[in-house]
């Protein structure tokens, strides 16, 4: 199936799909739009069931499927709200990032290299952008303490995030996906992550002030919007020697 034709098919509801299915869909594209923002109550089910001619209880069935993966969070006695995904410790479950005094830490982000450019072929893939188009690459480093600890490249497509171009690299601050929301209105709502291991690079080891061959994790992370749009693609190195795993199992 091509781009495009994928594009169309998620912005028009499949008319044989269930009434369900399709109120799903519906609540899912207007959530991805920005109708409702991150923290925002959506209306009551009566009022949705009335504006959308269906039955309350297939507008809670829908509700719940949202609340389920994630989109929406229930609070008794207050209503149910766009869901604000969190995504300030998730670098805390793979490394170690901590002061020399024990105390965790997000840490501080610079802007290397910002640029456009061709997306790569593998990137445009994972975007789901036709091979060739203009994508924003950013190069970035992490430091804690003035200590490299992260070395990335992230690739956007031009054509959603183009006002990132009008903002100082100064600017951007220690955490890009408030950045995208406030600039561009693209709420990144979730995030599938693939981990790797390797002698790190020349290039890198540099950066990361190691020695040549040292071993490094790779975290490579698709981003994706309430529609599961991806948005972002990013490839982090890190020491492995900073390297944690951590998961609940039940």
């Amino acid at each position: 199936m091509s781009v495009g034709s994928a594009a169309k098919n998620q912005d028009a509801p499949d008319a044989r799909l269930p009434r369900y299915q399709r109120l799903h869909d519906d609540l899912t594209r207007q959530i991805a739009a920005g109708r409702w923002k991150p923290g925002d109550a959506i209306p009551p089910e009566a009022e949705l069931a009335a504006t959308h001619g269906v039955s309350v209880g297939t507008i809670r069935k829908t509700v719940d499927a949202l609340v389920a993966k994630g989109l929406l969070e229930r609070f008794q006695g207050k209503g149910t709200f766009v869901r604000r995904p969190s995504f300030d410790s998730s670098l805390f479950r793979f490394f170690r990032f901590q002061r020399q005094a024990g105390e965790r830490c997000v840490p501080q982000s610079r802007i290397l290299k910002r640029e456009v450019a061709a997306l790569p072929s593998a990137v445009a893939s994972a975007l789901d952008v036709r091979a060739g188009s203009d994508g924003i690459h950013l190069s970035r480093l992490r430091l804690i303490d003035g200590t490299p600890i992260l070395a990335e490249d992230l690739w956007v497509p031009r054509r959603e995030f183009e006002r990132l171009l009008d903002v100082p690299t100064e600017e951007f601050g220690d955490l890009l996906y408030p950045l995208y929301e406030a600039r561009c209105g693209k709420v990144v709502a979730s995030a599938e992550e693939t981990l790797t291991a390797e002698a790190v690079s020349a290039t890198y080891a540099r950066l990361l002030r190691l020695a040549a061959g040292t071993p490094v994790i790779v975290i490579e992370r698709l981003a994706f919007g309430y529609d599961r749009r991806p948005l972002e693609w990013r490839r982090s190195r890190g020491p492995a020697d900073q390297f944690r795993y951590h998961v609940e199992i039940r």
